[in-house]
């Protein structure tokens, strides 16, 4: 992995350097935009909208337009000139308990790799947030904007979740939160039925990304001049049944389920294809998949209408 970012975190007087490295990646298939009668790549060029010439990287600067067509250039030097602390420091704010973080701020998350002279202040501070159960509030600077940001330990080693700040959070502003919705007891109570019989510890190995599969078969049945997977016919939605019936027959599908999985603890539709990890299952039905060339296939229940 290659570092994006080196500094370090500062709280009280202690400081820990550290790199910063991306602790996520995509596993997407990437397309090209492409000229559909040849082939051919399309191509982008920075034309300028005043002159009509091509624009190289080097003459093209930042510019913020107000609302009355004003516009305000801004170059490399003067984004440099800003006072910013955290440009190379993550500055601890204070320790808050993790269950008081709603999840809706988050955006990126980072591994951070102590120096080797840090690593005793680096294992001390991550050791002290898993036993006080505790996030660390900091600020970073990070491709030359100051952001918000939350350190938490995770299994060895300390992990940085970029946020966003307060305002750029969008308030639900809904026609049905104005309503007044009566809920039945017996509804809530089937409900939270149905909750229980669903739930199960989360174990991230055992879900697979079904749609990439399918287009991984896809791709290759294309290159291989194969033929082409058919997509599954969508389930008949059957008949409109009320929100009680509907609820009803979800607890008694999922202890079904639960029974046909050997009664284990996790309900099988929540398993990677039906039942077992990922290497239980590719085990079982790579070969048959590998020959069929379809996809695999999610049963649900019958739709309902409340």
């Amino acid at each position: 992995m290659r570092s994006l970012w080196r500094g370090a975190v500062s709280f009280g007087l202690v400081t820990v350097a550290v790199r910063l490295y991306r602790a996520t990646e995509e596993h997407d298939f990437r397309f090209h935009q492409v000229h559909r009668e040849d082939g051919g790549r399309i191509r982008y060029q920075r034309v300028c909208s005043v002159c009509g010439k091509q624009v190289g990287n080097e003459d093209i600067a930042k510019g913020y337009e107000f609302e009355d067509g004003r516009m305000v250039m801004l170059g490399p030097e003067d984004f440099e000139s800003l006072p910013i602390k955290t440009e190379h420091a993550i500055e601890v704010l204070e320790f808050v308990p993790a269950a008081e973080v709603d999840p809706i701020f988050f955006q990126k998350s980072y591994y951070l790799e102590p120096d080797k002279a840090a690593v005793r202040p680096y294992v001390l501070l991550r050791r002290a947030l898993e036993e006080a159960d505790l996030l660390a509030v900091v600020k970073i600077t990070l491709r030359q904007r100051e952001t918000l940001a939350m350190l938490r330990a995770r299994n060895d080693v300390l992990v940085l979740h970029t946020m966003l700040w307060p305002d750029e959070v969008r308030k639900p502003e809904f026609s049905f939160l104005s309503q007044d919705v009566e809920i039945r007891p017996q509804e809530l109570q089937m409900a939270s039925s149905l909750v229980q019989s669903m739930a199960g510890d989360f174990e991230p190995d055992e879900f697979s990304d079904d749609y990439r599969e399918a287009l991984g078969e896809l791709i290759s049945a294309k290159a291989e001049g194969a033929e082409i997977p058919e997509r599954p016919e969508p389930e008949r939605e059957g008949e409109v049944i009320d929100l009680m019936t509907a609820l009803e027959r979800s607890v008694e599908q999922a202890r079904t389920a639960r029974e046909g999985a050997g009664g284990s603890d996790r309900p099988a539709s929540r398993r990677r294809g039906g039942g077992g990890g990922k290497k239980k299952a590719e085990e079982e039905q790579g070969e048959k998949t590998s020959r069929s060339g379809s996809p695999r296939r999610r049963t649900g229940g019958r739709k309902s209408s409340a």
